[in-house]
């Protein structure tokens, strides 16, 4: 009986093996099921098959797990590290602007004729003269600090202490300095970006030239400070009437409006510092990259054209 039970189980054990596939079946089953899928993707990508969606889902899914997961948007901007202050005054000038300077702006506008208007603006600008001339002289610019004073002797003369712009007419056309745009021209970086508040956007060097402007213009000694608070109000509102539908149009196409004017003030300031000028390292399309050829840039044009 032992012997027979002894049989019985040998036999079942030597079926088992039998029947059951070893590492190298099972290797070389799952080889030639590989095989044999790869072989049916090249026929259905031959045949112009589309791929199976679920190989396409896991393909994506791949992807994504080897992608840079904090590559998602631009940066934070390196020069607005006070971005979280300059965004809180930025409302609170916001504010301001809508509930003050703007109304009177816009009555300023709409009841004054334009031609007082202009006589206001060139009197303010008159005023602020020695300022600019004495920008011109700290850049070394003396055809501009040449035209600066002969503006001034003009304009208080003839012009009626700067109300009627003679200068302009004579050939001496306005521009604007300040110490800001000194520092600037002498490779001085505009440090990190700020916004003041009521000033508006500014930067750590333009608020320093802020305070020296203040410092080297006459009427900080001369006028009583009721002057040069007047002087202040009168031309903040004078800007901000001849600037009404522009910021209301930027605004309304601005996502961010905050980045708007930071980037546009940037821009500015740099073409204030160059004199209107283009950057140095601004390319010349009008030169040919090396290897070009010109009959192709004539095509070009010829195509724009």
């Amino acid at each position: 009986m032992r012997s027979l039970l002894a049989c019985f189980v040998l036999t079942v054990a030597l079926g088992a093996c039998a029947t059951a596939p070893g590492p190298a079946a099972t290797g070389a089953g799952s080889a030639a099921a590989g095989a044999e899928i790869g072989s049916r993707q090249v026929v259905g990508e031959t045949a112009g098959e589309q791929p199976i969606p679920e190989q396409v889902a896991q393909a994506a899914a791949d992807d994504w797990a080897q992608s840079d997961a904090d590559d998602f948007g631009p940066e934070p901007d390196e020069n607005d590290p006070l971005e979280i202050p300059n965004r809180m005054f930025f409302a609170f000038n916001e504010a301001l602007d809508f509930a003050v300077i703007r109304p009177i702006a816009v009555t300023y506008r709409f009841i004054v004729p334009s031609g007082v208007r202009n006589s206001v603006r060139n009197f303010l600008r008159n005023l602020r003269s020695p300022v600019v001339l004495a920008n011109d002289l700290l850049q070394g610019d003396l055809e501009r600090a040449e035209t600066t004073a002969a503006r001034f002797f003009i304009n208080s003369t003839i012009g009626l202490l700067g109300l009627f712009d003679i200068a302009a007419d004579s050939g001496y056309p306005y521009h604007s300095e300040d110490f800001g745009q000194t520092l600037g021209t002498y490779g001085a970086g505009e440090g990190f970006y700020l916004v003041l508040p009521i000033f508006g956007p500014s930067s750590l060097r333009d608020a320093g030239g802020l305070v020296v402007d203040t410092l080297i213009d006459p009427l900080t000694y001369i006028a009583p400070e009721g002057v040069g608070i007047a002087r202040g109000v009168a031309t903040g509102v004078d800007l901000r009437s001849r600037t009404i539908d522009e910021l209301d149009e930027l605004k309304r196409d601005s996502l961010d409006f905050y980045a708007r004017i930071r980037s546009l003030y940037r821009q500015n300031r740099e073409s204030e510092i160059n004199n209107g000028a283009p950057p140095a390292d601004a390319p010349e399309f009008s030169v040919l990259p090396e290897g070009e050829d010109s009959s192709g840039a004539d095509q070009s044009s010829a195509v724009v054209d």
